[in-house]
């Protein structure tokens, strides 16, 4: 019983900061004149708080969180917050509410498949409530719960965790997080004024910078980024980039460490496999676009936008043949560094899982009594310990593309898509991306839409909180 209490306890404290931070978009309808939209926003926002109110209620209890109360905090917070924030979409856009579901779950995952094909012509309302939801998830709403609710301790910290977090900015888990939030809120600050004072219309740049920098993807455009000059488009690529790279490594960059920040594994990673997919993209399109600049143009901008699973685009990518899809669909899985804003398996597993290579090959030549230092990232490990990191990145991992394997096989049978098609839409939803090759939409069979919702959750917290979370239902809320 103490288990259901500390969950919903915690949970409740999730849905209360988020209903309060969501009152901000309440703003929106009353500029825009927008009243019809306005009570929805309201009633969503107290929809969170009276169901956090419950929860908090029910689940009195001064027990500490323990790591798998925190997975199942996490995998529930977000399904249900997910539900919740359907209500706008059901009710202004007028569409099903599966479809709802879909799109405010892929607006807290950062993921961007979108079922409105023409984001145009939605209200302001829903342009922004779109975009809200990707700014705030991009960061996670557990780091946004331990700002505004200030809970500090052990408990604050596995939580943090639970979204999967590691890396500790300063000593104390709260002061960790303002920072995480005083750098977001930086970075979107300079975002939206560099890229108003490059031609975007404001109200565009406030989206297209919050969605961009917290690797969303979602635009008020029809076309994404396709509509805006050249000189906007490769604005919007160090917002892309901003996204994936690690808050702790922002944290040296904003302190003046710039040595530092660009001796981060993971940023190096980044920046190597930019240089490498980019060219080796606009090798696979030149078929498509016949100059070499043309086609560098729009692979690298692709490829950028893959690999940080951001999901902006600048062309139709149906028309690319399987190869390039293929490079892409490796790119999304890949993803941005972990303690960033980006999906994927993240960079450090990519990392790990390459060093383990050369190390079991390195065993595999030397004498059997010869030693040799498990190094990564400038960090020494013991041998027990980079086995057991090794191990660890490798089951998730392995997990995280067996479900891949079943959301390819279910969408080919589902919508009667080819192989190619198919591994790209899923690579996107799981790998939190948003890029799609038509394959979402809104009239696509529900059995497809869970599918890729399925996708979406396990990539946004991993596979593992899900699976106790299953496991806490299976037994009844019996956790340990």
């Amino acid at each position: 019983m103490n288990d259901l209490k500390i969950v919903l306890r915690d949970t409740g404290a999730v849905l209360i900061a988020v209903g309060i931070i969501s009152l901000i978009v309440g703003i929106v309808p009353i500029l825009f004149n927008e009243v019809g939209s306005l009570q929805w926003i309201i009633i969503t926002c107290i929809v969170f708080l009276v169901i956090g109110g419950i929860f908090r209620v029910i689940g009195r209890t001064d027990d500490e969180t323990r790591v798998r109360h925190a997975m199942v905090t996490a995998a529930l917070s977000w399904l249900i917050i997910s539900l919740i924030s359907a209500i706008p979409f059901y009710y202004i856009a007028k569409i099903n509410f599966l479809s709802s579901f879909f799109e405010a779950f892929a607006g807290w995952t950062g993921t961007g498949l979108t079922m409105f094909s023409h984001p145009s012509q939605l209200n302001h309302t829903l342009q922004f409530w779109r975009s809200f939801t990707q700014w705030i998830g991009g960061v996670g709403v557990i780091v946004l719960t331990l700002v505004i609710l200030a809970r500090p301790g052990t408990g604050g910290f596995t939580l943090y965790k639970s979204e999967a977090r590691e890396d500790k900015i300063r000593p104390s888990i709260v002061s960790t997080v303002k920072i995480i939030w005083w750098i977001f809120l930086l970075y979107t600050g300079i975002g939206i004024l560099i890229l108003y004072l490059a031609g975007m219309p404001l109200w565009d740049a406030i989206n297209h910078c919050m969605t961009g920098l917290a690797t969303g993807g979602f635009s008020t455009n029809d076309n994404s980024m396709a509509s805006y000059s050249t000189i906007i488009q490769i604005l919007v690529i160090p917002l892309m980039i901003a996204g994936a790279i690690a808050f702790s490594a922002h944290y040296n960059l904003v302190k003046g460490k710039i040595k530092k920040f660009f001796k981060d594994s993971q940023t190096q990673a980044l920046i190597v496999l930019i240089f490498i997919g980019a060219f080796l993209l606009t090798y696979f399109n030149m078929s498509i676009y016949n100059t070499f600049l043309a086609s560098f143009k729009y692979s690298a901008f692709q490829f950028i936008s893959a690999i940080t699973c951001t999901g902006f685009s600048t062309t139709g990518l149906a028309q690319w043949n399987d190869e390039a899809k293929f490079l892409i669909s490796i790119a999304m899985v890949i993803g941005g560094a972990a303690g960033s804003t980006a999906g994927g398996i993240k960079l450090f597993r990519f990392i790990l899982l390459s060093k383990g290579v050369g190390w079991k090959l390195r065993r595999a030549f030397l004498p059997s009594k010869s030693t040799f230092r498990y190094k990564i990232g400038g960090k020494v490990l013991g041998k027990e310990e980079a086995i057991e990191e090794l191990s660890e990145a490798s089951i998730i991992s392995f997990m995280w593309l067996i479900l891949l394997i079943i959301g390819i096989f279910v969408i080919m049978v589902t919508t009667n898509s080819g192989l190619a098609n198919s591994a790209f839409e899923v690579c996107s939803a799981q790998g939190n991306v948003g890029l799609s090759v038509g394959i979402t939409n809104l009239g696509m069979n529900p059995i497809a839409k869970f599918m890729l919702i399925l996708n979406m959750w396990v990539g946004r917290l991993e596979i593992i909180p899900i699976l106790v979370f299953v496991r806490a239902i299976i037994k009844g809320g019996r956790i340990f």
